[in-house]
């Protein structure tokens, strides 16, 4: 087994150190070949020395501009920085030069729904649910864009596919509840929010809207 390879393999293993030793040699062996920089940047990436981990991909990129998960990596480095904006061009990049991954499309998502930027990111995640049909957690960041961008309708299908995926995601629960209050269905919101805070005891949100439908229905008995 080549080093490079062997890395990947003590990088499985959790042996980190030895990994840093393979990708070291495999770097040393082949100084042109991008992989071996790409590895030991996932390896750096992966213990959260983000400063090293970026100079590596960048090492990678100088190499072979067409590295796609050198640019993939160096998104991830930002994004773990919350620095999403920044992230948003090596993502593009990673996706321009062939990675057809549901993790290029998701991270680049993200990238755009946590700068507020709904439009931007639905058609990336809904590309990313499409790669990863049985992904939960793809399917309800999706739909909390949908629903963002007023698609009421299909948030709510897609937080029902969730929850066919998973039925103990409490959030979706909870999306769902909010999603019938925009109707005008209290009592379907209540189920909602009664099965969040039963998966998740602590789901403070779940537990404020509950009160305040509660309150809203008691006062409604009141006036009548």
């Amino acid at each position: 087994m080549d080093a490079l390879n062997q890395g990947i393999q003590y990088m499985q293993e959790q042996k980190y150190e030895e990994a840093a030793q393979s990708f070291t040699q495999a770097i040393e062996e082949n100084p042109e070949d991008p992989l071996g920089y790409v590895n030991f940047g996932n390896l750096l990436l992966h213990m959260n020395d983000l400063e090293r981990a970026e100079r590596f991909f960048q090492k990678a990129i100088e190499k072979d501009p067409e590295t796609a998960t050198a640019h993939y990596g160096l998104g991830n480095v930002y994004y773990e920085q919350q620095k999403y904006e920044q992230a948003q061009e090596p993502f593009q990049q990673a996706i321009k030069q062939g990675l057809e991954e549901s993790d290029a499309y998701y991270m680049l998502g993200l990238s755009f729904l946590y700068q507020e930027q709904f439009k931007l990111a639905m058609p990336y995640l809904q590309r990313a649910a499409e790669l990863s049909p049985e992904d939960a957690d793809v399917h309800f960041q999706y739909g909390l864009c949908l629903a963002q961008v007023g698609l009421l309708d299909e948030a709510t299908q897609t937080f029902h596919h969730v929850l066919e995926l998973n039925d103990q995601h409490s959030d979706a629960h909870y999306n769902l509840g909010v999603s019938h209050l925009f109707k005008e269905e209290p009592y379907k919101a209540l189920e909602h929010f009664d099965k969040a805070i039963e998966i998740q005891s602590d789901h403070m949100l779940a537990m404020h809207a509950k009160g305040q439908v509660e309150e809203m229905l008691n006062s409604n008995k009141e006036n009548e």
